[in-house]
């Protein structure tokens, strides 16, 4: 699976679809409106350049297209092999459609 930010310059390609979505509800995701899948760094090709922005506790990068701004992943600030976000929001939402989605911003009463 292929996605990549508004422009094209930036495309991420998956070994697969992902199994499960995150709409994560901390202040900056829910800034940027992300919907995230995670996969394993070393399964994962990044094609193109990205500014990249560190905020709070400076353990992940988010990365943006150079060209228009989009948000594309995020990755670990380390040599740490762990698990980097996808930004979802850019793949074909019909390729998404039956994919399991956590809502962190959903409230129980």
């Amino acid at each position: 699976m292929n996605i990549q930010c508004h422009c094209g310059q930036v495309s991420v390609s998956l070994p697969e679809p992902p199994r499960k979505l995150n709409r994560c509800s901390c202040s900056i995701c829910r800034r940027y409106g992300a919907l995230w899948s995670y996969y394993p760094a070393n399964c994962i090709i990044v094609s193109g350049t990205t500014d990249t922005y560190i905020w709070g506790d400076r353990m992940i990068v988010f990365h943006r297209c150079q060209i228009c701004g989009v948000l594309t992943h995020w990755s670990h600030n380390s040599d740490a092999s762990g698990d980097i976000g996808i930004n979802m929001q850019n793949a074909d939402p019909n390729a998404l459609a039956n994919i399991f989605e956590y809502d962190g911003h959903a409230r129980s009463e």
